[in-house]
């Protein structure tokens, strides 16, 4: 029997994507945004923020392993890691995968989001909540990096919603001049930049700010079947060159110290490496 109720996403106003709901399982309206999580007839539990994919249970490891695991082993030293948003865990549950990181903060700004997660989708983060070497923060990631000390962490990810509401804040150019700040030496900094088919002026704008404060930008993709429009762009920046163009050898050489290898869905040495070979559509907007 076909569905008789639908989840429509509402990104776009004149195309979208709409998921056969099973049973809603969660709807708050939290003082920041609109949460739903439900059940899906195709993708497992799926949660959406005011109306927009966030996070589905059958794809989300394209996303979490990319967003994650390139920029610790492009680092490739990397002890310490600040993540921004991800209030579902599961950036937080690969970061710690590494063996040698040492401490791990995550600061999202809406606890609901995190208390929802742990609710309903469990299996997103695992025991990465309570693993003693991460730090949960409710709270505002652009206060957190105004005062954090210099050079604290060597790697930033911010999974983010996009640059309208809650998340506009983490797109400014306040937030990355006090990102380098507190970036160390050979820091790096990577953040979600949208499907540039649909949203390319979001890449664009963002890669110009970040390049005020940062020396060396780029990007690199990742096919994430329910972020629809083409591939989903990942914002890179660097204090120094070369983290971005690391031989596939020397990636697995990393990855294997960092116990990582062998147990990824999506990224590979090769994935990573051929990530930043951007299309010319795609690389249009970092010109």
């Amino acid at each position: 029997m076909p569905s008789e109720v639908w989840a429509n996403e509402t990104l776009y106003p004149s195309w979208g994507q709409r998921f056969a709901v099973v049973r809603e399982l969660a709807r708050v309206q939290s003082a920041f945004q609109d949460i739903m999580i439900f059940e899906s007839a195709s993708h497992g539990r799926v949660m959406l923020l005011d109306g927009v994919v966030q996070i589905t249970e059958a794809d989300e490891f394209v996303y979490q392993e990319m967003i994650a695991h390139v920029p610790l082993l492009a680092h490739g030293a990397a002890r310490r890691v600040l993540i921004i948003g991800a209030g579902d865990g599961g950036v937080l549950r690969r970061v710690l995968a590494h063996r040698g990181l040492e401490r791990a903060v995550m600061v999202e700004i809406d606890g609901e989001v995190i208390r929802l997660a742990r609710e309903f989708m469990p299996a997103i983060a695992g025991d990465a909540w309570d693993d003693p070497r991460a730090e949960i923060i409710v709270g505002d990631g652009i206060d957190y990096v105004k005062h954090a000390p210099d050079a604290a962490f060597d790697v930033i990810i911010v999974d983010s919603t996009d640059p309208i509401g809650v998340g506009e804040v983490l797109f400014t150019d306040e937030f990355y001049a006090h990102s380098a700040r507190i970036l160390s030496p050979r820091g790096l900094i990577v953040n979600q930049c949208g499907v540039p088919f649909m949203q390319a002026d979001e890449l664009r704008e963002t890669s110009a700010r970040r390049a005020r404060f940062f020396p060396h930008v780029g990007a690199y993709v990742a096919a994430v079947p329910t972020y629809v429009g083409g591939f989903m762009t990942l914002g890179f920046a660097a204090k120094v060159p070369g983290l971005d163009a690391v031989a596939p050898a020397e990636i697995r050489d990393r990855a294997a110290r960092a116990g990582i290898l062998g147990t990824t869905r999506y990224w590979t040495p090769e994935i990573h490496t051929g990530a930043f070979s951007l299309p010319p559509y795609i690389a249009a907007a970092l010109a």
